[in-house]
């Protein structure tokens, strides 16, 4: 506690704002767990960059912390970039604290002599990363906590590319970063060297995703959509994009159109979650909609519900989501000529229906760590593979490249095409997934995320994976184990030789058992937030679609029993 208390003390010499440094007397003198939980650690670059609740102290984010993580960046382009006129390119959500805090940033860099692009408004995470691009830029930030509750905020950093930044340059800018002192932090802007943006690059932006996610389906106009943007920024593009791309049966959710870091009319604005998108389903069900779709805040996930064989609106899960737009995609293509150097893209946690999928079109599924910047680095590594799409069990996908991360905007509109072009052919879009169970294998995945806040989560975490490693699963629903993949050390096990192969992909906390039967277990401590998740997925096959309901019992009484034997709920 000592350490901590003397952490917090340094807060309060005169660099610091009186504001910050009342909150900390505060804090000293009348909250000690508080005071803590806000000096225990520094915020550490996850999967998805920084990310915190906002206030004063170490583990925060506030403009101190964000501008020790600008100054060290500037610092790192400098040396990656000698003799060069730097630029950078900054956007931000609709969060507390956004506008205000990107405008530190910028005035950060400007400090640095390095030129800044600032958004003069709200703009996607997807457009910042085509923004690093448009503009050759060497360097991109965007402010967001993307779904995660009001009181965060966050900062990714992306690189010259457009992907977020991955090894090696994560880990020197890190360095760099941790090599400072706050009072290094240059605050004094060069305001010359702040340019604001925003019609030019929206328009550019706005065109892409039309010309990337617009296959002219037929009969646009009798296919009826309902779109919510949960008070997040989509609603700067996804209506314009679905505009010019020929949706004239567009209902917007009104109450959820303004944007507003309260999120008033959710529990959480994270499309992942069922309630997230209640409010548009009802509408979807008052007005005979034939899809439902919902973005997150910085618009880079989506949620899909669409009209089940019972005619109600089913929320899909990620990896339906992305199966369905890469096979679409896929037969895109083919129409045009496969070459066979081709690749789709996906994740570890996401469902092995992706390698059958892409085995069945003669084309390479390459298979990530979590997390869509490792998605874009295999975009940067192999520029002779022409890139497809690609995404994540966690409601995330990229339609080709020009954007280099998971991209809502691109993927709402590729959403109802898919959608349309079902519609107009006799069939819909669930029913088109059930064929593709047919044809690939009836994949059915499941997610259980446990939360665990605090020093003292971080710790249960850590020694839940521990227990795992040391006390490994023998059999999951009666089917024996006979490979353990262990991302910390990068190898593979065979159960039974006792073989150990290494993995040729870089090191991440991900332990993942896979059984005879095919049934995947994953246990992995979330990068960007305080929780722990388990991924399950399991498979059977389907001879003819009038089975689904039978076999898709199955596999749920299946899982049921998995959580039961395994204990995680």
């Amino acid at each position: 506690m000592e350490a901590i208390l003397n952490n917090a003390k340094s807060w309060l010499t005169d660099f610091f704002d009186s504001k910050t440094k009342e909150e900390i007397k505060t804090l000293i003198e009348q909250n000690t767990e508080e005071l803590k939980d806000r000096f225990y650690k520094d915020l550490e670059f996850g999967t998805g960059g920084m990310r915190g609740i906002m206030g004063a102290g170490t583990n925060r984010i506030n403009k101190y912390t964000l501008g020790k993580s600008t100054q060290g960046l500037s610092n790192f382009l400098k040396k990656a970039y000698p003799n060069t006129d730097l630029k950078v390119v900054i956007a931000y959500d609709c969060r507390h604290n956004s506008d205000t805090l990107a405008r530190t940033v910028a005035e950060v860099f400007s400090a640095n002599g390095i030129q800044v692009y600032l958004f003069s408004e709200l703009r996607t995470t997807p457009e910042l990363s085509f923004a690093v691009r448009y503009l050759n830029c060497h360097a991109g930030i965007v402010l967001t906590a993307s779904h995660n509750p009001p009181e965060y905020n966050g900062y990714k950093v992306y690189w010259t590319d457009g992907g977020q930044i991955v090894p090696p340059q994560d880990g020197k800018i890190i360095a760099e970063i941790n090599s400072l002192a706050f009072e290094d932090i240059k605050f004094e802007a060069k305001e010359e060297l702040i340019k604001l943006i925003g019609k030019e690059v929206d328009e550019a932006f706005i065109n892409a995703c039309v010309e990337n996610g617009n296959f002219n389906a037929k009969e646009k106009d009798n296919y009826k959509v309902v779109f919510t943007s949960l008070h997040g920024t989509s609603i700067t593009a996804v209506p314009e994009v679905l505009k010019r791309a020929g949706y004239k049966n567009v209902t917007i959710i009104e109450e959820q159109a303004k944007p507003d870091g309260n999120f008033p009319t959710v529990k959480s604005p994270n499309p992942e979650e069922p309630e997230a998108l209640s409010i548009a389903i009802k509408k979807a069900e008052e007005i005979g909609a034939d899809i439902v779709i919902g973005t997150d805040p910085d618009c880079d996930r989506l949620g899909v519900a669409v009209r089940n064989l019972e005619g109600k609106m089913e929320i899909l899960n990620g990896n339906q989501s992305m199966i369905m737009m890469t096979k679409f995609l896929l037969d895109q293509r083919k129409a045009k000529g496969i070459n066979g150097n081709e690749f789709v893209a996906s994740t570890i946690v996401s469902t092995p229906m992706m390698d059958s999928l892409a085995k069945a079109y003669g084309v390479e599924c390459k298979t990530a760590l979590t997390g869509f910047k490792w998605i874009a680095k295999m975009i940067k590594d192999f520029p002779e593979q022409p890139f497809i799409g690609g995404g994540e069990e966690s409601f995330g996908f990229m339609v080709g490249d020009f954007v280099r991360d998971k991209d809502a905007v691109t993927s709402t509109l590729l959403a109802c095409e898919i959608g349309a072009n079902a519609k107009a052919n006799g069939s819909s879009f669930y029913k088109d997934l059930i064929e593709c169970y047919v044809d690939y294998g009836f994949y059915k995945e499941k997610l259980i995320s446990l939360t665990k806040k605090g020093m003292q989560g971080a710790e249960e975490i850590k020694q839940m994976m521990i227990d795992f490693k040391e006390n490994p699963v023998e059999s999951i629903d009666g089917s024996k184990i006979i490979t353990v993949e262990d991302y910390n050390t990068a190898t593979s096990k065979n159960v039974a030789s006792g073989k150990i192969t290494p993995l040729d992909i870089p090191k991440s906390n991900v332990l993942i058992y896979i059984a005879e039967d095919g049934t995947k277990m994953a246990a992995r401590p979330s990068g960007t937030e305080p929780k722990i998740k388990f991924y399950f997925s399991i498979n059977a096959p389907l001879e003819k679609a009038a089975d689904f309901k039978k076999v898709d019992a199955q596999l749920d009484a299946k899982i049921d029993r998995i959580l039961n034997e395994l204990k995680i709920d």
